[in-house]
């Protein structure tokens, strides 16, 4: 396997990204170690949480997914072995919400403590605000990377013109550019990144690292049938995308699992790890089993007929 570079900066990642949302939340302590211990032990190199994580959880306040990984990192001495992703704009609270300056200050601080770490390598802005203006939020970045509080920031839920602004405000201004952008992107939701904004980040050397890469357990393939659909709390959405294009991208991913022997999860993960601009896809796991079977992923080359067969099934 070989690292990838995330955009124009001096990082290199594994080409998938654990996600953390899962940990403090539906994958506790043992279970949430167990992940993590896996995820580092075959390859992966990057975990990627955020201060609102998971303070949708009835008595969660947000900082749990923090906290666990704080915890693990402490446990395991691998802090030096992997590299935190983590988020402000979502969560509010000390200094206000969203990006105000005073909050990205705040936050940061407050990430830093639950993650028991000097530095974030990557920081996000969660999505976007357009109460403050791209000056300042990037002035308030600008402050962490002097500190040596953080390496690199990126932009997560921007809208092409947003994300442009910025950078062209990053370059006028003489203040740190987003390097990266985390879009929602898999086989089968394609609007939201594929096009100018794709386009756009490919050009500028943006890396690029996909969330909902399966789709919440769509494209693992469990999902086919109404009964299907009734098991889970998340069947109402995944109705929704069999009605869509999603038979038909199960049906194309069906005879790519039979040709390579991989598994629908791989399959969708080595879609995106194909595709233009995409450093690595984030996905999360709950057990060891399903980190394991993710994993592959990393390796697996798709031909360019399946390559061709997936992006035409989920047109």
């Amino acid at each position: 396997m070989t690292l990838r570079r995330l955009g124009s900066t001096d990082l290199k990642i594994a080409p998938l990204v654990l996600g953390g949302n899962v940990f403090g939340w539906t994958a506790d302590r043992a279970a949430s170690f167990a992940v993590l211990d896996a995820f580092v032990a075959g390859g992966g190199t990057m975990i990627d949480t955020a201060d609102v994580y998971s303070a949708w959880v009835d008595g969660h306040q947000g900082g749990e997914s923090e906290s666990m990984i704080g915890e693990w990192l402490k446990a395991s001495g691998k802090r030096d072995d992997v590299l935190i992703a983590t988020k402000v704009g979502m969560l509010p609270g000390e200094g206000g919400e969203k990006l105000a300056p005073a909050r990205i200050a705040a936050a940061a601080e407050a990430s830093l403590k639950r993650l028991g770490t000097d530095r974030i390598d990557l920081y996000y802005a969660h999505q976007d605000d357009e109460s403050q203006s791209q000056e300042a939020v990037l002035e308030a970045f600008g402050k962490l990377v002097d500190a040596g509080k953080v390496r690199v920031i990126g932009a997560s839920n921007f809208h092409a013109a947003r994300l442009k602004s910025a950078v062209e405000a990053a370059k006028t201004s003489d203040l740190p550019r987003y390097h990266v952008l985390q879009p929602e992107y898999n086989l089968v939701s394609r609007t939201k990144f594929e096009g100018e904004l794709q386009d756009y980040c490919v050009t500028e050397n943006i890396g690029v690292l996909p969330y909902y890469g399966l789709a919440s357990g769509f494209l693992t393939g469990k999902y086919r049938t109404k009964d299907d659909l009734s098991q889970s709390v998340r069947g109402g959405r995944m109705g929704e995308l069999l009605e869509g294009t999603g038979k038909a991208v199960l049906d194309a991913m069906d005879s790519v699992v039979e040709a390579t022997g991989a598994t629908h999860a791989q399959v969708a993960l080595a879609w995106l790890i194909a595709q233009p601009g995409v450093t690595a896809p984030i996905a999360s796991a709950t057990s060891v089993k399903q980190i394991e079977d993710l994993l592959p992923a990393m390796t697996l080359e798709l031909s360019k007929d399946q390559l061709d067969a997936l992006m035409v099934a989920g047109a």
